[in-house]
């Protein structure tokens, strides 16, 4: 049986549903916080197993018949990385076979200046690692849907106000992430390897102005401004002092290249060419 953690978010419930494409859902079980927003799963046979990252004992109990874990990375950055070690050793535990994580599709995370935000997702590779589970790591590039996050909704008439220099991003979408790890899941030929799971293309925000220039038929500036220019912004708008610094420690990752590196295992995973960023920006801004 398969086990998928955080199975009412967008990426975990899209795993799931492409699971159901190939697999028996009694063949599938989702962890899920509040039961309620896994009626449709539950609907369709998913065993519904209830728990949190923080609950060992409703780990342990959710970990029962478990053959394979997907554990999708905590959203909490106060201490995910201790989050992720409960969900490990409840499958060390149960005698899980095979642990399939995602991570990220950064190089060189010591050298990163988003190391403090995003370093734990390798510190989670290496306990997984030291754990003897057999793994599979899917780092994965950030999402297209992120775009809209840093550039703002009204950015055909404000512009892309952000620090990120000429740095590209090799952005992803979701739907194609969730299709790709569910073909992981229930494939052979994974066991301890790494995967890269980038868009084929990479783009700088530059580049993503003129193509909003483009079909909007809107002069769409970009700006890189210093980045404490740039954080005294987002405070003056009044922003969460953690929202300010994620934003900016995205943009100085961005600006490092950290996020530019391009592979092919996705489109290989999916036997066609992965969305591309310019389909999904016509898409939210093309309206």
């Amino acid at each position: 049986m398969i086990l998928v953690t955080g199975a009412t978010g967008v990426l975990g419930n899209g795993v799931i549903e492409n699971l159901l494409k190939t697999t028996p859902a009694n063949k599938i079980a989702a962890l899920v916080r509040d039961e309620s927003k896994a009626a449709n799963l539950k609907e369709k046979g998913v065993n519904i197993r209830v728990g949190s990252y923080q609950d060992k004992d409703a780990l342990a109990t959710a970990m029962k018949g478990i053959n394979r874990v997907l554990l999708i990375s905590s959203s909490d950055f106060n201490d995910r990385i201790g989050q992720h070690k409960n969900v490990i050793d409840a499958a060390k535990d149960a005698e899980v076979k095979h642990i399939f994580y995602t991570s990220v599709s950064i190089e060189d995370m010591d050298n990163s200046p988003i190391k403090p935000l995003l370093g734990d997702h390798f510190e989670t590779e290496n306990y997984i690692k030291g754990s003897g589970l057999t793994y599979t790591f899917l780092r994965n590039n950030l999402y297209q849907e992120v775009v809209p996050m840093f550039v703002g909704e009204n950015v055909l008439e404000t512009g892309i106000f952000f620090p990120s220099g000429e740095g590209k991003v090799a952005f992803v979408s979701r739907a194609d992430l969730a299709e790709a790890t569910a073909i992981i899941l229930t494939g052979k030929g994974y066991d301890n390897k790494i995967i890269a799971l980038t868009g084929s293309q990479a783009y700088s925000y530059a580049e993503i102005a003129k193509e909003l220039s483009k079909f909007s038929e809107k002069e769409v500036a970009f700006t890189s401004p210093e980045p404490s220019v740039f954080s005294e912004t987002l405070k003056g708008f009044g922003l969460p002092a953690h929202i300010v610094q994620m934003s900016s420690l995205f943009a100085a990752g961005i600006k490092n290249k950290d996020f530019e590196t391009t592979s092919n295992d996705l489109e290989n995973l999916l036997g066609r060419e992965p969305k591309k960023l310019t389909n999904f920006l016509r898409e939210v801004y093309g309206k």
